[in-house]
């Protein structure tokens, strides 16, 4: 028997729970049911409810982890249509969980087999093998690299916080600088990028790599001290003082791979905090989130919205709220981004616990469903022989999550 029921935690939420016999227990309840009950000694016809991030006890993750109960109680369900990309039999996983300070910027390699992932605070690049659950050490030193992402041509493609550019590794090791600077000056530090259809190159340039623990402050400039008065160019290898010039201003570019072109498509006026972008399908139109709490000026998008556009000849047009990212009377923080082949849109969530993890929306802006996380979610993406596997970056974890869909993009 297949019920749907309101998850009591959160009221106007939806989550399916499918009953599984036994013998003569029945397990999948409540996930209110009182601690005493949790405990007890199971009789013939009690009634368990499976731990889950808002449960008390907590639910267990990692190697530890007993059974999985399936369906997943964090996978819940605010529209039936969820249940087509979703598996009743798979739960969500802690695949990894080691010393990695912040990951970020998942990209599949197909090549390979085998997840890359950067840690922006550790400045190293990290390679995942899936089928053993080993993580190594792929690059270190990576200059705060953050996204990534594999070009057609199976070309690892990195944007580094440190040395404020984006670069291409080519199949015989050598290194290729494709875009460093814009009118003059260098970029702020490249954060999230994708490829499209044609091997056009897209990505974000918001200013978050003039952070300590993400890169390192801005030189000063027109005679005003750096912000917090921080000494900008303490203890940097002279590589990296290459990186620490003035930043300028906010913006998203589309880069002609053949050409190196570099071109603006928008600015921080149009939308301030640029991270996260992804495509859907067809290729038609672009999402892009913003990560800022608030517009920087009147007219500009922000207040930690996704923004779908209208692409035509590397040119964007038509901006229009996607999601407002509100749950439960909350705002919560967007970040990465990828579609499935369907057109949904799986964005990882940033926010308290029991609303943090990953929501999921329709081509239409609708939640349908999210994943309940115990942390905070940076990054995703889809990877997998069939890309049908879900890898999502929490701080020094990934949790992994079967699906019965694919990842639209390359990576």
């Amino acid at each position: 028997m297949v019920e749907i029921q309101k998850c009591p935690a959160h009221p106007g939420a939806l989550t399916r729970r499918k009953a599984l016999s036994l013998g003569n227990a029945v397990v999948g309840a409540s996930l209110l049911a009182s601690l005493s009950r949790a405990h007890a000694a199971p009789s013939a016809d009690s009634v368990i409810a499976p731990p889950s991030v808002v449960s008390s006890p907590p639910r267990i993750w990692g190697p530890e982890a007993p059974v999985a109960f399936t369906p997943d109680p964090d996978i819940l369900f605010y529209d039936p249509s969820f249940s087509t990309v979703i598996l009743d039999n798979a739960p969500l996983v802690q695949a990894w969980k080691g010393k990695a300070l912040w990951l970020e910027g998942p990209a599949w390699s197909s090549d390979g087999r085998f997840l890359i992932t950067s840690d922006v605070m550790g400045s190293t690049q990290y390679r995942y093998l899936p089928e053993e659950r080993c993580m190594t050490v792929f690059r270190k030193e990576s200059y705060h690299s953050n996204g990534n992402t594999f070009d057609r041509e199976g070309r690892l493609i990195t944007c580094e916080h440190g040395m404020r550019r984006v670069i291409r590794w080519e199949h015989d090791g050598r290194c290729t600088i494709l875009a460093e600077s814009f009118e003059g000056k260098r970029l702020n530090s490249p954060n999230d990028i994708v490829v499209d259809a044609q091997g056009g190159i897209w990505f974000t340039d918001p200013p978050y790599g003039d952070r300590l623990w993400e890169g390192h402050p801005d030189a000063p400039q027109d005679g005003k001290p750096t912000k917090g008065n921080l000494t900008w160019n303490l203890d940097l290898e002279a590589t990296e003082q290459l990186g620490g010039q003035a930043g300028q201003e906010t913006h998203v570019f589309h880069l002609d791979p053949e050409t190196r072109k570099l071109s603006s498509v928008l600015t921080g006026a149009e939308l301030s905090g640029p991270n996260g972008l992804c495509f859907s399908p067809d290729q038609k139109t672009l999402y892009i989130v913003s990560s800022e709490k608030g517009a920087r000026r009147p007219k500009g998008g922000g207040y930690r919205n996704i923004y779908a556009f209208d692409v035509q000849n590397a040119a964007l047009s038509n901006q229009r709220v996607f999601a407002d990212m509100t749950l439960a009377g909350q705002k919560l923080m967007p970040d990465g981004i990828k579609a499935d082949r369907m057109g949904n849109l799986w964005v990882a969530a940033n926010g308290p616990l029991g609303l943090c993890g990953v929501f999921i929306y329709n081509p239409a802006g609708k939640m349908i469903g999210r994943l309940r996380l115990p942390r905070s979610v940076s990054n995703l993406t889809f990877g997998g022989t069939q890309r049908d596997r879900l890898f999502m970056c929490a701080e020094n974890t990934i949790f992994t999550l079967d699906v019965a869909t694919q990842g639209a993009g390359l990576s």
